[in-house]
């Protein structure tokens, strides 16, 4: 007798690849109990009915306190892994790319959640996600972030801020 890998849920997300004047990316640390921390994108699952540029719309609102429209999709990720909540996910990860005049973060809209695990967030520059060590600091994620990010670079010409 074999064990099952356990099920996964479905979890369509929005994620976004927030770009400031500097060329700069900001990344959130998330610190989960018995788990190494790690740094994400902004973003997070759609709630019922909701489409995926809504998402990246509230989630960058909720997250950052930027109000500015997603633009078109940018990449798509389907991936693997265990929640914060520690539900196992199979994510259907859709990317929107946001480039920004202004770099100031608002925090007052995460949940309470997001309060716990979301412990600090930093602007990285190319050249610092080529340089970061995960084994110090805790794996980034997406982890062809930097590939990702040079793709979509000029993919959306419209400015928020």
């Amino acid at each position: 007798m074999t064990d099952a890998a356990p099920a996964r849920t479905p979890r369509p997300a929005a994620r976004i690849l927030l770009v400031d004047a500097a060329a700069r990316v900001l990344l959130f640390r998330f610190v989960v109990p018995g788990r190494a921390p790690f740094w994400v994108t902004p973003g997070g699952a759609l709630d019922p009915g909701e489409s995926y540029p809504q998402a990246a719309r509230r989630e960058l609102r909720e997250e950052t306190g930027i109000e500015a429209d997603p633009g078109p999709e940018v990449a798509r990720r389907l991936v693997d892994f265990v929640s914060v909540e520690g539900v196992p996910v199979t994510a259907d990860e859709r990317y929107f790319r946001i480039d920004v005049t202004a770099a100031k973060v608002d925090p007052a809209g995460h949940t309470e959640l997001e309060r716990r695990v979301m412990t600090q967030w930093r602007w990285f520059t190319p050249t610092e996600l080529a340089a970061h060590d995960p084994d110090a600091d805790g794996a980034i994620y997406p982890v062809d972030l930097a590939a990702m990010l040079a793709q979509t670079s000029g993919a959306d010409e419209g400015e928020s801020g």
